[in-house]
């Protein structure tokens, strides 16, 4: 199984339907947001099977005050067909890998509290629940 990092349109390609999976709300041109998002230090990564993305994670490089430097994990989804395989988990390893070569100590990700499995794994994983997430939606 190898882990590859989307580098040109032909892999965000390949990506559109992992990542629709998790992010059904996306209406936009997709290979256009995903360019500007690496523009501004997203990167995404994917295993690969039958010439698509049948997992994928997207991640970042972020620095805050409470928690320095840290890997921000955006994204992470695998097709229905492919869970249970261990895809998943050797994506955030990737990560985990990644952010250990840099010498950050830090992975933070924000999950829908809704998405039991994906927090078993996270658990699984050494994840621990620091916090509440909040938001606001701003309405003119």
């Amino acid at each position: 199984m190898k882990i590859q990092l989307a580098k040109d349109e032909r892999d965000i390609l390949k990506c559109k339907d992992v990542i629709k999976e998790l992010r059904t709300h996306i209406d936009v041109d997709f290979v256009d947001l995903i360019m500007e998002m690496i523009d501004e230090g997203y990167q995404l990564a994917f295993i690969e099977e039958d010439g698509k993305a049948v997992s994928a994670i997207g991640f970042r490089y972020l620095q805050f005050l409470h928690n320095g430097k840290h890997f921000y994990i955006d994204d992470l989804s695998t097709l229905p067909a492919y869970r249970g395989k261990g895809y998943a988990g050797k994506l955030l390893d990737y990560v985990a890998q990644l952010a250990e070569g840099r010498g950050f100590d830090v992975i933070t990700l924000d999950s829908g509290y809704q998405r039991h499995d994906a927090h078993r794994l996270y658990l699984n994983k050494g994840f621990i629940i620091t916090s509440y997430h909040f938001s606001k939606k701003i309405m003119p």
